[in-house]
């Protein structure tokens, strides 16, 4: 998970409560490995959750998770410059991404600058339904 996507404090993290977005008992019931740059303590929830913060990048973040998850799948929860990093380097083997016709501004662009065929992905599904469009995107093998 990116920082941002964790919360919206940036710099040090100094003596600051935060602990997520999602109150007490955070959806996760799992290990969770934030990415930053700023070193805290891992922090302990309810139901299961643990939010471990790596400040040695993404690829040890992901060794750390795959460890974690002893065999079974690993997920990224992040924003889209995590999501662009792990695109480029090909850590991603499968993307589901679920497009809603919700107009939020300008944002960051997610795809611009990755060209996910020459990255060697391709979309294996797309699915239209009155709420969104999900399309799935996998890396060839």
């Amino acid at each position: 998970m990116g920082r941002n996507m964790f919360g919206p404090i940036r710099g040090d993290w100094a003596d600051d409560p935060w602990k997520g977005w999602w109150g007490g008992t955070p959806p996760f019931h799992t290990p969770v490995f934030v990415l930053t740059h700023h070193p805290r303590p891992p922090i302990t929830m309810e139901g299961g959750t643990i939010f471990h913060f790596v400040t040695d990048g993404i690829q040890t973040a992901l060794e750390r998770a795959a460890e974690a998850a002893k065999g079974q799948d690993v997920r990224l929860g992040g924003g889209v410059a995590i999501t662009k990093e792990c695109l480029r380097t090909q850590l991603i083997d499968e993307m589901h991404l679920a497009i809603a016709p919700v107009l939020l501004g300008s944002g960051e662009h997610l795809l611009s600058g990755i060209d996910l065929l020459k990255l060697g992905y391709q979309c294996n599904e797309h699915i239209a339904t009155p709420s969104a469009t999900h399309v799935v995107i996998t890396k060839r093998t």
